[in-house]
């Protein structure tokens, strides 16, 4: 991968500046076609409110290394080979809600059984699955231990896949010179509610922390630079920013269409600057959120126009 280093301009020097990595800006034009893949979004109602799931990939990870994300990863193979009859929704309704005209059927059902799978594999929860069974995630995971695959786990348990309990919430697609990272991917990001009962515990060979955060207070802590967040991260904290319970966030992903995101990107004033939809600098007029629709990186993050108040709403 070739790197830029671009000229980061740095009027005074702030506080917590050496608590941030310093993310690499790739430069590099990737030529082969992005990766499909899923993320999911997994939300409770805290003691102060609406807490969204983030785990903190492991430092020697290929693909954002020591940053806080969702749970999620690229689709399998064998996610695209479950049946329909293994999903607790008919196969119509989950290729129409994600919003995508020619979509096949595998791939659509993949989508979600990889949300599901990759949900388990990173922090322990079985979405949609009734936390009240005792040992239950336990006599998945001794399952998948032993070598039998996610769905196969489920359904020798008598469990279905719980795909209804995830809604669509928007894709991100990865543009052929990505900012942070030399791959691209062709994200389906959705939202579930944490199953109750269950504790979310982070899978130690690809990540080293679980938390339950408040939107607004994760992107506190990445502006006071004690953790590290991607672009996609930093912009659906943003939105969920603006929203107060489970309740409103899973009537959200039901009111619309999922939001369509192809991120385009410019350099000005050797600051790299990643701009979104309604933004005047991308092809698309439309917003598709409230908020700010461009990051700069500068002071070695990504930051909005505007600041943290500005993410903030």
């Amino acid at each position: 991968m070739r790197v830029t280093v671009l000229r980061v301009p740095q009027p005074q020097k702030l506080p917590h500046d050496n608590a941030h990595m310093a993310i690499p800006i790739n430069s590099d034009t990737v030529h082969t076609p992005p990766v499909p893949s899923a993320t999911v979004m997994v939300v409770r109602d805290g003691p102060g409110g609406l807490e969204v799931l983030l785990v903190r990939r492991h430092g020697n990870s290929g693909v954002l290394g020591g940053v806080h994300v969702f749970p999620g990863g690229k689709l399998d193979m064998g996610d695209q080979q479950v049946g329909p009859s293994a999903l607790d929704q008919p196969a119509a309704a989950l290729v129409q809600s994600l919003g995508e005209p020619g979509l096949d059927l595998s791939t659509a059902l993949g989508l979600h059984v990889a949300a599901l799978r990759e949900t388990f594999e990173e922090c322990g929860l079985l979405l949609g699955q009734p936390g009240a069974v005792p040992g239950l995630v336990q006599q998945v995971r001794a399952h998948t231990r032993a070598g039998t695959g996610f769905v196969a786990a489920l359904q020798q348990l008598g469990l279905p896949l719980a795909a209804s309990c995830l809604l669509p919430w928007s894709r991100w697609i990865t543009p052929r010179v990505p900012s942070i990272t030399n791959k691209r991917f062709d994200t389906r990001f959705f939202v579930a509610p944490a199953p109750h009962g269950q504790v979310a515990e982070h899978c130690t060979f690809e990540a080293t922390e679980a938390v339950w955060m408040a939107p607004r207070t994760g992107l506190e802590r990445y502006w006071a630079g004690e953790i590290e967040l991607a672009p996609p991260q930093i912009m659906t904290l943003s939105q969920f920013s603006r929203l107060r319970s489970v309740a409103q966030v899973l009537a959200a992903a039901r009111s619309r269409p999922p939001a369509l995101i192809a991120p385009e990107s410019f350099d000005e004033d050797g600051c790299r600057v990643i701009c979104y939809p309604g933004d005047p600098r991308h092809s698309v007029p439309e917003r598709v959120w409230a908020g700010p629709t461009r990051l700069t990186y500068r002071n070695q993050r990504f930051e909005a126009d505007g600041g943290l108040t500005a993410l903030l709403g």
